[in-house]
């Protein structure tokens, strides 16, 4: 009996001391619960004066470590100014145009590339250009060495001669019928023979034209009469070699292509654009290009063709750019980002795009003013030749910092771990 008396009295004892304990562990811990927060979050700790909390804003959202107080400020002795590089740019109004960001690959364009090959055996007898050499149309490329070109020119020289005499004969025969000194069947006989002539020399000059001759070298070969088994082949249109894989007396056939002749001066871009943008694109909308190769330069396009067939599998339909490529610094192949350009807006609130900082998911810039430098958090729209749309969080003609803002938000980090302990 008297030990359940002791225990009884030992639990309402703690129970009574229980809450004090609480609340005095409450005043003597806040210090250790900042620092505790501190080394828990990201961008942990109190700023100086009337800083915000620490923590998520939302309790919730990862990332969000603080919600700066407007009034909260940094300044920086003479010495710190001299040892950082800072330069500040003003918020301004500019126009700015809605865009649809994709990605794409380039390629080479359909109408800007020729394959030079021979429908016919032939062996290589000469090559007149290299890989990388610029052309013209008509220039010579390569001189092939068929059996083939040999049987159709003395084919060709047969049927001409043919065609000749058989000229010859029909016009002594019509002399002669004229003077009435010939028969009218000679004259017939005469004249059947010459379109038989006549008909097998078209055939014969023909087949000289599917071999590859074109008329002034068919009208030159008539000329000499040479029988030999050569024939040039000439560049279809203006470009550039790009891919040659023959060599001299290399056999070649229907299946072959000997050269590989491309115009850069312009280029394609198919990007894939999903379903639910379909709508927003169109014929002729302005396309601005960039490729990692070169991440400062911008080439303009202008959107050329929309797929008619929806990619079940992706929900994206194909959007061809054509390109204009000066300097050919633009490769069939090469991945590209591209910025289609819906329409231009109203003018809107612009900054630099370096004056951005990112604080988790936050977007956070520093504002001078009389010598002192606020974080404001801003919510941020479109990028634009190097400037971003501020949505909210600044006012046209406020001076953002936009070099040396990275330093600005350390040194307000290593005043808030100040504070921190203070505190």
């Amino acid at each position: 009996m008297t030990n359940k008396i002791i225990a009884f009295a030992l639990a309402a004892a703690l129970a009574l001391a229980g809450p004090a304990c609480s609340r005095r562990g409450d005043r003597q811990g806040s210090g250790d619960e900042a620092a505790t927060a501190l080394a828990t979050s990201p961008g942990g700790g109190r700023g100086p004066g009337r800083g915000a909390g620490l923590g998520p804003r939302d309790g919730r959202g990862r990332g969000r470590v603080r919600a700066w107080d407007p009034d909260e400020s940094i300044q920086l002795a003479e010495t710190e100014l001299g040892a950082i590089d800072l330069r500040t740019a003003l918020v301004s109004a500019r126009p700015v145009s809605s865009h649809l960001e994709a990605m794409g690959k380039i390629l080479a364009s359909p109408f800007l590339k020729a394959i030079v090959s021979y429908p016919f055996p032939a062996r290589i007898a000469e090559i007149h250009v290299r890989p990388g050499d610029w052309v013209r149309t008509g220039q010579e490329v390569v001189t092939l060495q068929s059996e083939t070109v040999g049987e159709a020119k003395s084919d060709y020289f047969k049927a001409l001669a043919d065609a000749e005499l058989a000229k010859s004969s029909y016009e002594r025969e019509k002399r002669l019928f004229d003077r009435g000194a010939g028969a009218g069947k000679n004259l017939q006989a005469a004249e059947a023979e010459l379109k038989v002539a006549q008909a097998s020399l078209e055939a014969a000059e023909k087949k000289l034209h599917i071999l590859g001759f074109t008329e002034e070298q068919v009208k030159t070969a008539a000329e000499i009469h040479e029988v030999n088994p050569l024939n040039t082949l000439y560049a279809p249109i203006t470009g550039r070699i790009v891919d040659n894989t023959m060599s001299l007396g290399a056999m070649v056939d229907q299946s072959t292509e000997i050269l590989t002749i491309l115009d850069p001066r312009r280029v394609c871009v198919d990007a894939n654009i999903y379903e639910r943008d379909i709508a927003k694109i169109r014929k002729g909308q302005e396309v601005e290009v960039t490729v990692p190769a070169y991440p400062d330069l911008v080439f303009k396009g202008e959107i050329q063709y929309i797929g008619d067939i929806l990619n079940e599998e992706t929900r994206t339909i194909t959007v061809r750019t054509q390109v204009e490529n000066e300097g050919f610094n633009l490769k069939a192949g090469m991945f590209a980002s591209l910025r289609i350009l819906l329409g231009r807006r109203t003018k809107a609130l612009t900054i630099p795009l370096e004056a951005v900082l990112d604080d988790g998911d936050l977007k956070l810039v520093f504002v001078k003013k009389d010598g002192q430098f606020f974080p404001r958090e801003i919510k941020a729209g479109i990028t634009m030749d190097g400037h971003i749309e501020v949505l909210s969080g600044l006012s046209e003609g406020d001076e953002v910092v936009t070099t040396g803002s990275f330093q600005l938000k350390s040194k307000l980090y290593e005043e808030i771990l100040k504070g921190s302990h203070v505190h």
